[in-house]
């Protein structure tokens, strides 16, 4: 490890603001000596809840999370913000202006903020999100807010990134239909309907809630909403939930003892700071069912597992691309293919099995 990176792990570890803003930095554009530096600090992760923040533009993203931070602030929390921004396919160049919209909370001293490019991840986050945010973690937080881009439908990198998602909707988000697709409606932990004092918000709400009631039919021992017999149904109780399941969902996402957690439909108004109490609530009681269920645990270890994976498979390829003996190789055999005397499989496979003791040397 070097002066230099020894001297910031000293910084770094004395609390100072200076050392992690350097920090991140190297993690984020993996300067020389960012995986020594994750690799100290990988013991003091763990303590920070992480809680991710998506939804499509114009939701209200950044103004719940700068509210979430200040009502968390009220409460002694310390809070870690990475708030993520598009980079633009045409100039490469991005307008970090998520942490504009956050100075109610950019001066307090007990919340840290940073805005990051996506620079090109698809996503919804940027790349090294996950380990900007282990950063923020072993700095000490208490918790760390991840707000993406504004996403579409099957950008669902937050889902994999944080221990809570929270979906933010508003009345224009579509009809019915959008809230039973696959993708985004799937991955919330919980919902808010922001900017609910909108036409239109009641009936959204109904309708998540009426989608999570058909979906519980498959959990919870409630006949879902493909081929009912009402009159197969003995118990009582089940029957009632199977005629209105929008209200059997409503009641699920309210008990605190419940065996599988069922996400809560919340309206906001960002712009009044209305709701955000509740939400932070909801919030602190997602955790705790995290907590009690270990599927906290379990979570983290996913996370954990995946990360090595893609360790795995990025050093992998800078390995074999960067490689011009490999590169040669390889356009040796394209007249061959061309001819059609061999198959892009045969040839892959011929690679890896030439390629053993490039891909387990000691270095990347």
């Amino acid at each position: 490890m070097s002066p230099a990176l020894t001297r910031l792990i000293t910084d770094f570890e004395a609390g100072k603001f200076a050392a992690l803003a350097r920090a991140v930095s190297i993690v984020e554009n993996h300067r020389a000596g960012f995986d020594l530096l994750l690799a100290h600090l990988h013991p003091k992760i763990g303590r920070a809840r992480r809680v991710g923040v998506t939804g499509p533009p114009g939701a209200g993203k950044s103004t719940l999370t700068t509210l979430l931070a200040k009502h968390a602030r009220a409460r002694g929390l310390t809070v870690g913000v990475l708030a993520v921004d598009p980079t633009s396919p045409f100039t490469g160049g991005a307008l970090l202006g998520d942490r504009i919209r956050m100075e109610q909370v950019a001066l307090d001293p007990g919340v840290f903020i940073r805005s990051m490019a996506t620079r090109g991840s698809l996503g919804g986050l940027a790349a090294a999100a996950r380990e900007a945010a282990d950063v923020l973690d072993a700095f000490g937080f208490d918790l760390v807010l991840m707000e993406t881009v504004g996403v579409g439908q099957s950008e669902l990198d937050i889902a994999r990134t944080a221990d809570t998602t929270l979906v933010v909707l508003v009345p224009e988000s579509g009809d019915s239909i959008q809230t039973l697709k696959a993708g985004l409606m799937e991955i919330a932990d919980l919902y808010a309907v922001n900017k609910a004092d909108r036409p239109g918000a009641d009936r959204l709400r109904n309708e998540i809630e009426l989608m999570l009631g058909l979906r519980m039919g498959a959990t919870n021992n409630v006949p879902a909403h493909h081929g009912v017999d009402l009159r197969a149904i003995a118990d009582r109780d089940a029957l009632r939930e199977a005629m209105q399941p929008a209200k059997a969902a409503r009641a699920a996402a309210q008990r605190d003892d419940a065996e599988h957690w069922t996400p809560p439909v919340l309206g906001t108004i960002g712009a009044k700071d209305e709701g955000v109490v509740e939400l932070l609530d909801a919030l602190d009681r997602h955790f705790a069912y995290l907590e009690r269920s270990g599927t906290l645990r379990s979570r983290r270890l996913s996370r954990l597992r995946e990360r090595v994976v893609e360790i795995v498979e990025d050093r992998l390829k800078r390995r074999l691309w960067r490689d011009a003996a490999t590169n040669a190789w390889l356009d040796a055999q394209l007249p061959r293919l061309e001819t059609g005397g061999g198959t892009p499989f045969a040839v892959a496979d011929e690679l890896l099995a030439q390629s053993g003791e490039l891909m387990t040397r000691g270095t990347a």
